[in-house]
């Protein structure tokens, strides 16, 4: 067996939740394999909105195992109060979620220092969202980390070392903190955590393929948002790109089969970062407002725009993306003309790829006809208007790969598989 991929292709917030939950029933396995509580995956259905942070989207499903893989790191205290609320709504987490031993742990210091660091910067600030993301990976990397499998091994020792050493960062930056709070909610959330499933995920999962189980990757945030490969230095800690997969698991390049790609019809970014294509107007503003674009973390104002295709290329490509799921196409059903940039203008010249450095690029937009149908009652593609129809053919054209599935609202049942050749 292969495991198949489901990651983000933007700047994230496309919508991989609710396409991890209607993908679920298909599979055996779903895996989490990077990223922290900064992401939220937001999910409807049965009248009910749920927003996951560290917790796979398949939790929803019964029978379906749920791994937390080794490439995240886990808050205990904030996985606390997703899990409860979840248990609180009727979902048994403790007998379908392992969570890797491997897996790093966020301390409060690390959410502290996450504060200092951004306060340091002043206007340079990246907007991160102050969950401790950022320092605890850079832990990992400097081999200072604290790992959920440390719980069972001399953890007090092991915290102990850490605190210290952030805290000797703290009073060079003579950053100002209280730390009991903090610390009193995540000694309770260890506590918590001790209740689960601690697995050597890349044993697990690699075992569970050699027993014919199928298997879905989950990733957060977006392919644009890469660590190596997005708008750097305004990005994550973290690869979120497919080969994220692959060391955030432990599985082999050559056990990858499927790779679906999402995107929206149109453009959000959350934080500072270059834009190519935001919208500072009117169409900017409807767009936020009728996509109900803020983070469901956070409950930040996402920044707006047209479809970039250049991005979106770019993104297919280093993720080798298989199929294409297209997220809020509902959210464009009001406007008489659509946009989409297909190029970009740096120094009066026009390029058609991704370069290193997107600040100041101009986009180069082509216009479509809108389809002004409201498409969100719509259950098949033979319902599409004949407009929406030709702007999907367009994006295949444009993208190389086929649109396979189509969101026309939030809720699970508005979700539309199309039946293309391949």
């Amino acid at each position: 067996m292969k495991v198949d991929i489901l990651l983000g292709l933007q700047w994230g917030d496309e919508g991989k939740g609710k396409v991890v939950d209607v993908l679920t029933p298909r599979y055996d396995v779903v895996a989490r394999f990077q990223g922290g509580p900064n992401a939220g995956h937001t999910l409807e259905f049965e009248g009910q909105k749920y927003v996951l942070r560290s917790i796979p989207s398949g939790i929803f499903q019964g029978d379906k195992v749920n791994i937390i893989g080794n490439g995240v790191v886990l808050d205990p205290a904030l996985f606390k109060a997703e899990a409860e609320a979840l248990e609180a709504s009727g979902h048994n987490l403790k007998e379908r979620l392992h969570i890797s031993k491997k897996a790093h742990l966020i301390l409060p210091t690390h959410r502290i220092l996450d504060a200092a660091y951004e306060a340091a910067k002043g206007d340079a600030k990246v907007g991160t969202t102050g969950k401790g993301i950022g320092p605890t990976y850079t832990d990992k990397i400097s081999r200072n980390g604290v790992r959920v499998g440390d719980i069972l091994h001399d953890f007090d020792k092991k915290y102990a070392a850490a605190k210290a050493r952030h805290e000797q960062i703290l009073k060079g930056l003579n950053y100002e903190y209280d730390l009991s709070e903090l610390e009193k909610v995540w000694f309770e959330g260890i506590e918590y955590l001790k209740q689960f499933k601690f697995v050597d995920s890349e044993h697990e999962i690699n075992g569970l393929l050699s027993d014919g189980k199928s298997v879905l990757c989950e990733g957060a945030q977006g392919t644009m948002l890469d660590i190596d490969f997005g708008s750097y230095p305004f990005v994550t800690s973290s690869n979120t790109i497919c080969a994220g997969a692959c060391t955030g698991l432990g599985i082999a390049p050559n056990k990858i089969g499927e790779v679906y790609g999402i995107f929206k019809a149109y453009c959000t970014r959350v934080g500072a970062g270059p834009f190519p294509t935001e919208l500072f107007d009117k169409t900017g503003d409807q767009i936020c407002t009728l996509g109900h674009e803020f983070g469901s973390v956070t409950g930040r104002k996402r920044r707006c725009g047209w479809i970039d295709l250049v991005a979106l290329k770019y993104a297919i490509m280093v993720d080798g993306v298989t199929k294409l799921i297209m997220m809020k196409s509902d959210v464009l059903d009001s406007f008489e003309t659509i946009k989409a940039c297909v190029a970009y203008k740096v120094n009066g010249e026009e390029i058609d790829y991704f370069p290193f450095d997107i600040e100041g690029v101009e986009p180069v937009y082509v216009e479509l006809p809108g389809w002004q149908t409201d498409m969100t009652k719509m259950q098949s593609e033979d319902e599409f208007p004949e407009e929406f129809n030709a702007y999907l053919s367009f994006l295949e054209e444009q993208l190389g790969v086929p649109v396979k599935i189509v969101s026309v609202g939030p809720d699970r049942e508005q979700t539309i598989e199309r039946y293309t050749e391949e």
